[in-house]
């Protein structure tokens, strides 16, 4: 589990605006502070405005995970892994998100909007804040994807 100082950044598109507010009141329930990088509507906006100042802000240590959304989660995990502290897991299911964390470390996850039901991202969300890095063996892994 994270240290629940530091808010979770959140962000995404319009057509990942109302998943994303059923995340922060997620992450709220669960005990933790939320900052929210927009959209702050569903009318349309382009992705790469919110998840690049969230992604900067992810690398600069003011949050410790970020959770972002689109339609597809494609758009929004592509602009966030651009950035070298980054490693953004696109998932559409919670054992996805488990090993995300357990086996790569990940700190942002990306999730499809527009193809995943309420209650599959609830434990999607869940299983992400819930889970740990395992370290070990998939430390020199996770190493070894950092660009020089």
């Amino acid at each position: 589990m994270q240290e629940k100082v530091l808010p979770i950044a959140v962000g995404g598109d319009h057509a990942g605006f109302h998943l994303k507010e059923k995340v922060k009141k997620w992450l709220q329930e669960m005990g933790y502070q939320v900052k929210d990088y927009g959209p702050f509507s569903d009318e349309s906006v382009d992705y790469p405005d919110q998840i690049h100042p969230l992604s900067r802000a992810i690398e600069k240590g003011q949050h410790p995970l970020g959770i972002i959304m689109c339609g597809s989660g494609n758009g929004v995990s592509m602009t966030a892994n651009k950035y070298r502290g980054i490693r953004a897991a696109l998932c559409w299911e919670p054992e996805l998100a488990r090993l995300a964390r357990a086996h790569n470390d990940a700190n942002v996850l990306a999730m499809p909007a527009r193809f995943i039901e309420e209650a599959t991202a609830s434990a999607i969300l869940n299983m992400f804040m819930k889970t740990a890095f395992e370290g070990g063996r998939h430390e020199t892994r996770v190493n070894k994807m950092r660009c020089a």
